[in-house]
C-alpha cells in the first residue's frame, strides 16, 4: 500500500483481529474437554491473607495423568482455601486433600455434556467472528474518512477495503480452524 496514513489503519486492524483471536484460544482453553489440563484452574482465585490471588501464585499445577491433575502448594497451610476455591469454581470439579497436595481426578464426559462443550465453543467462536466484524467496519470507516480528508485518490479507498477484507477473511479462517480443533478436542472419547 502506497499511502501512509491507510497503511497505519490497516496494521491497527490487524493488531485489533489478533486480539480477537488471542480472546478466542484463552476463551478454548478454558473449556474442559476429556483430558485434564492445568490452564483449566488459571482463572481461579484464592482468598489468601484477605486477598484474592491467583492460584499459580500459590502452587505448582500439574497433569501427571491424562484424567488428574494435581495442584502442589508452595505453603502447606493454604491447601484448605484452595480446595475451597476449586469446589467454588464453576468448573465441577472434586478435589482430594491428602495434606500435602491437592488431587483433582478428571470424570469421563458424557455425550450430552460434549455437545454442549461444543455449543460453549461455537458461541465463542461467534464472538470472535463479530469482534473481527467490527474492526473491519470501523476500519473501512476510517478508510473512507482519511481518503475523503486528505484527499487521496478513490482507488486507494478501493485498495485499502481489499486489504482490510483480505485480513477479515485470513483471521476469521483462523478462528474456524481454532473451532474445528476444539470440537475435535471435545468430541474425542
Amino acid at each position: 500500500m502506497q499511502f501512509e496514513e491507510l497503511q497505519e489503519i490497516i496494521d491497527m486492524t490487524s493488531l485489533s483481529m489478533e486480539e480477537a483471536i488471542d480472546y478466542c484460544k484463552k476463551e478454548f482453553s478454558l473449556i474442559r474437554a476429556g483430558k485434564a489440563s492445568p490452564a483449566l484452574l488459571d482463572s481461579i482465585k484464592v482468598e489468601y491473607y484477605g486477598a484474592q490471588t491467583p492460584l499459580q501464585q500459590l502452587a505448582n499445577v500439574s497433569a501427571p495423568e491424562a484424567r488428574l491433575l494435581v495442584v502442589q502448594p508452595y505453603d502447606k497451610t493454604v491447601i484448605p482455601d484452595i480446595e475451597k476455591a476449586i469446589q467454588a469454581s464453576s468448573l465441577g470439579l472434586n478435589p482430594s486433600n491428602d495434606g500435602d497436595k491437592i488431587r483433582i481426578p478428571f470424570p469421563m464426559l458424557s455425550e450430552e455434556r460434549r455437545r454442549e462443550l461444543v455449543k460453549l465453543a461455537k458461541d465463542v467462536a461467534e464472538q470472535c467472528r463479530v469482534s473481527i466484524r467490527n474492526a473491519r467496519r470501523d476500519a473501512n470507516e476510517q478508510i473512507k474518512k482519511t481518503v475523503s480528508e486528505a484527499s487521496l485518490p478513490e482507488n486507494a479507498k478501493f485498495d485499502g477495503e481489499a486489504e482490510v477484507q483480505k485480513l477479515t477473511d485470513d483471521f476469521t479462517a483462523t478462528v474456524d480452524s481454532l473451532l474445528e480443533a476444539k470440537e475435535k478436542d471435545i468430541m474425542t472419547v
